[in-house]
């Protein structure tokens, strides 16, 4: 789908923000033929996007940003006139943290990015949101920016919601399976339109709505996500009152087609920068519009996820013989997510942390998250290979589904461990290899399996549970595979 020749009739795109969300959409619409001009605030990030590096861990997206720098046709400023003269259609594609005094969204960003472009915009032009807002933002902002622009009424606001699975960004930008127009005008529809052509022209479903359910959508489906993964996990709790083994619970569930395997995988829970947050955001919102009581289960899904965490620890002690202190565990993972540097409430970090607080000695390895792991926990021991996180450990615990751990042979690592205790905190290993190998076994919502001793399997299947079916453009926002949420 790239294209290779500039169209000069195509408008031509700014994109405020260039964390993980903003450098992707730019890089992505430079590569698809249009003028681009990225805008932070941020120097750093500028600087280090001008040198042709992602300032962040994404397969693929190097390769774009060089594509895209070779064209001419992608450049990046920290110069607000400059993108206010540039672009025709601007995207604020600025973060949404969770504020630090309850579990609102924190607007300050979006707010200061809108005001800051329509301040300098005296001509009709198109702003368009892409961060995840609480219903009613749009609405709230499109008064705000018609009255600082210059331009008055022909400045008009669109929200496009992004969809993006980290880990796989560059695919869910060029190829989504959906898009999502929220608009107030035909003018504006028709803008997004163009700016979307290439992705209309290959076959993307489209739905346009008004601002507030454009909104709503992005929140609703990470509700919908959070929810099912929390299922599962609460199911696992059962199983382990009961000693029943979720995993087959998970792969007999997975076969009604009501239901589906999609997001039906026991483990640690969801983590990083929007799933938890935009949960909480939407139930804080929902009581603000008085129908909180609609929403008000997803606070137990919260808790279902965070309670995963202590009880992953729970298991762990229990492997290590009833105590923590002194006791060396490998941490196999640190980032949210495998394919991805991104520690933000990561439950294996979180994981990590609760070890080390208990006086466990933790080594920490992750193929790409370390440093941004040890800026969060400097306290924890921080290693460059697998074998350097294992050796000598009392206690491995799997916390983050790289293939690199997946693969790893259980022979191998027993060479190297003090003992062969495994914790498989997301359902990854095939149990039978590692007992038949001489391991203790032990996962979430499954029965505890001594070494030399292979659990029940379900006929025809690994013993890993639910299998995902590739990605197929049907509209569930998700991941590929059952392990990783979106962003």
């Amino acid at each position: 789908m790239d294209s290779t020749l500039p169209n000069p009739a195509a408008p031509k795109v700014t994109v405020v923000g260039t964390g993980y969300l903003g450098a992707t959409h730019a890089i992505c619409m430079a590569v698809l033929g249009f003028d681009v001009l990225g805008v932070d605030v941020d120097e750093r990030k500028v600087a280090q996007l001008r040198a042709g590096k992602v300032p962040f861990f994404e397969p693929g997206l190097p390769e774009k940003l060089d594509r895209a720098m070779a064209t001419g046709r992608l450049h990046f400023t920290t110069d607000f006139d400059e993108a206010a003269a540039f672009g025709d259609v601007h995207f604020v594609c600025v973060g949404t943290p969770q504020a630090t005094d309850s579990s609102a969204a924190e607007l300050k960003y979006v707010h200061a990015a809108f005001a800051s472009l329509a301040s300098r915009i005296d001509r009709k032009a198109l702003l368009v949101g892409k961060s995840t807002v609480p219903i009613g933002t749009a609405a709230r902002l499109t008064g705000m920016v018609q009255g600082l622009s210059p331009a008055g009424p022909e400045l008009e606001l669109a929200w496009n919601p992004e969809f993006l699975r980290e880990g796989f960004a560059v695919e869910d930008t060029l190829h989504p399976d959906r898009l999502v127009f929220g608009v107030a005008s035909e003018w504006a529809e028709s803008q997004l339109r163009r700016i979307f052509h290439p992705l209309l022209a290959d076959g993307t479903p489209l739905i346009v709505t008004d601002l507030a359910t454009a909104e709503l959508v992005k929140v609703a489906a990470n509700s919908f996500l959070a929810t099912k993964i929390s299922f599962i996990n609460a199911m696992a709790e059962v199983c382990e009152a009961t000693g029943a083994d979720v995993s087959l619970l998970a792969r007999a569930l997975s076969l009604d087609t009501r239901i589906g395997g999609r997001f039906l995988k026991p483990g640690l829970g969801f983590g990083g920068g929007c799933l938890p947050k935009d949960i909480r955001a939407f139930k804080h919102r929902a009581e603000e519009l008085g129908v909180g009581q609609a929403v008000r289960f997803l606070g137990e899904v919260d808790s279902i996820n965070n309670r995963r965490r202590t009880r992953s620890v729970d298991l762990i002690r229990e492997l290590a013989g009833g105590t923590l202190s002194g006791v060396k565990v490998a941490a196999l993972g640190a980032a949210f997510k495998p394919n991805s540097d991104d520690v933000r409430d990561a439950p294996a970090l979180d994981v990590a942390r609760l070890l080390y607080l208990e006086g466990a000695s933790v080594t920490v390895y992750d193929p790409e998250a370390n440093p941004n792991a040890h800026r969060t926990y400097p306290d924890l021991d921080y290693v460059g290979s697998l074998a350097e996180a294992v050796r000598h450990a009392d206690v491995v615990a799997l916390l983050t589904e790289w293939d690199e751990f997946r693969e790893a042979d259980p022979q191998d690592l027993g060479a190297l461990v003090a003992h062969r205790r495994i914790f498989d905190g997301r359902h990854a290993l095939n149990p039978d290899h590692y007992t038949a190998h001489g391991w203790e076994y032990r996962a979430l919502g499954r029965p505890y399996q001594p070494a030399g001793r292979s659990g029940a399997v379900a006929a025809g299947t690994t013993g890993h549970g639910p299998e995902a079916p590739a990605r197929t453009g049907a509209p569930e926002t998700g991941q590929e595979g059952p392990f990783s949420q979106s962003h």
